[in-house]
């Protein structure tokens, strides 16, 4: 008897009428998070988490996995992106777990520390701390302005630092962070030059974090994804590259976020990866190259 295999959405893709920062809501297909094979084992039992970018693409579906392992689960997102997040809230709270909402901008640091000081006095502390929230856009170098560069760091890697500062005076050992990178931070992307700049950065603030916060017992590790149907990516391309998105991939099409999700799960349990931090972990399709 052979094993089931989830059949998952394929290009050609049809127009996709949103902008950025991008409403789940609105694409369709809609990018499935709810991982219905997934089967917990209560390895996150009694922990609290705190995902920014939580409201939609990968973020909810790790936000849904950790409360699925025990964990309850709070959200950072902007305030335009509301109409995500409550769905969010409500596929957490599905699995019986608290969630929180806390509209912000991960790119001021009072912002982050608001975060992480609210979700400590609401949800009783911090034990996992996921950087995911990232903005990009895709154009050639010329068309990247100063405003553009900085704001694209600001977001995706100041954002990391601004959380992970904040986060430090609440994280006990056996704690974790996980920043979410991407396969343009170790191959590059000549569409993608200010993206793939941060996530390269964030591949190795990583690193440097997991070595910096070893003696404190917390663990630092990266998820560095190819193609992911979020709606990061169509609303920031033009109609025919979304039609045709993910199909260079060697598996011919994108991952869905209740694909990625589970190496989350896999790096915030002491019980899978207590022997594991620095290290970025991706999956990319059937890819080889990029590592």
């Amino acid at each position: 008897m052979g094993r089931k295999v989830s059949k998952q959405p394929e290009p050609p893709f049809p127009d996709q009428p949103i902008s950025p920062p991008g409403i789940e809501g609105k694409m369709s297909p809609r990018p499935r998070y709810r991982a219905p094979e997934y089967r917990a084992a209560g390895k996150l039992e009694g922990d609290v988490a705190l995902i920014s970018g939580g409201d939609s693409g990968i973020g909810r579906s790790v936000a849904v996995l950790f409360a699925r392992e025990g964990a309850d689960v709070a959200i950072i997102y902007l305030e335009e992106e509301q109409r995500d997040a409550e769905e969010t809230r409500r596929a957490i709270e599905k699995e019986g777990r608290k969630a929180l909402l806390v509209p912000g901008d991960v790119s001021d640091p009072e912002s982050c520390r608001e975060a992480v000081e609210r979700c400590v006095e609401e949800l009783g502390g911090l034990s996992i701390l996921v950087n995911n929230a990232a903005i990009q856009k895709h154009r050639p170098i010329d068309e990247i302005s100063v405003e553009d560069w900085r704001r694209t760091f600001a977001v995706n890697i100041d954002g990391c630092f601004f959380l992970a500062r904040a986060a430090l005076d609440h994280l006990k050992p056996g704690s974790v962070i996980i920043n979410t990178g991407s396969v343009t931070g170790l191959e590059g992307s000549g569409e993608l030059v200010d993206y793939s700049s941060t996530k390269g950065a964030i591949h190795a603030f990583t690193k440097a974090l997991a070595e910096s916060l070893l003696s404190r017992g917390i663990r630092v590790n990266c998820v560095a994804p190819g193609p992911v149907w979020t709606p990061l990516n169509p609303a920031e391309r033009d109609a025919d590259e979304i039609r045709k998105f993910g199909a260079d991939v060697p598996m011919g099409r994108p991952a869905q976020p209740e694909e990625i999700a589970p190496a989350y799960v896999f790096l915030a349990s002491n019980a899978d990866s207590s022997y594991i931090t620095g290290q970025v972990i991706s999956p990319l399709g059937g890819e080889t190259r990029a590592g």
